[in-house]
């Protein structure tokens, strides 16, 4: 699990995350099943609403397989929110928001082997957290959309300074209402990687969804 290793500059376009807000916990090794043969680069866990230790108990049976699913398809597993669960289960990174402490915080817990994200919502605090030393970003949501509550969409027009300032040091993900139908206007404005939730998650097919998604994404890069 050295971040130093599984996080490269040339780490794919296509953040896959399976969140519990979309997905049945009996189906979840379905999906993540489904997203991995679609080729997503990372895969995240994502359970709002629940602490680590109900997080820890509730999907049991997701964390002792997911962390070898992923391994087995050579895609980092990360931990949305919870350290203390992505060390536990042998995970190879954790995602952490604006207000979920620092990265040394995080750095204690974890230690120095783990991937850290940082999501961003500006192009300043994209640059502090590559100053800070965080290992990848999201960056959005660029529209308005209901895994974000309450954040209004920033927009399309700092994408390509962000990609400037940070992208050509550490991979920045596009996330926020981003779906087929919009995704080369992302990419016109300049995003090289995405992160898309429920377009994929929702779709009937969601490894033909993904890998429609990866095509237009290679083919456009």
């Amino acid at each position: 699990m050295d971040s130093g290793l599984r996080m490269k500059s040339d780490t794919g376009p296509l953040y896959g995350i399976l969140d519990t807000g979309y997905v049945e916990k009996q189906d979840l090794l379905r999906v993540a099943e489904a997203l991995l043969a679609g080729g997503v680069a990372i895969l995240q866990l994502r359970a709002k609403g629940h602490d680590s230790a109900a997080v820890l108990s509730m999907f049991q049976d997701t964390l002792t397989d997911l962390p070898r699913m992923c391994r087995e398809a050579g895609v980092p597993l990360i931990i949305n929110d919870f350290p203390e669960v992505a060390l536990a289960i042998g995970a190879d990174g954790v995602h952490i928001g604006q207000d979920d402490g620092s990265l040394s915080q995080v750095r204690a817990t974890v230690g120095d082997g783990m991937i850290v994200g940082r999501s961003t919502h500006s192009l300043q605090q994209a640059k502090d957290a590559l100053a800070e030393g965080f290992d990848y970003i999201g960056f959005g949501p660029l529209f308005p959309t209901p895994t974000k509550q309450g954040r209004p969409g920033i927009g399309l027009e700092n994408i390509a300074e962000v990609e400037k300032n940070v992208g050509s040091h550490i991979p920045v993900f596009c996330i926020g209402g981003i779906k087929p139908d919009n995704l080369e206007l992302v990419l016109a404005s300049g995003a090289r990687r995405v992160v898309i939730v429920s377009a994929l998650l929702q779709a009937q097919d969601i490894e033909n969804a993904t890998r429609s998604v990866l095509k237009t994404l290679t083919t456009d890069l």
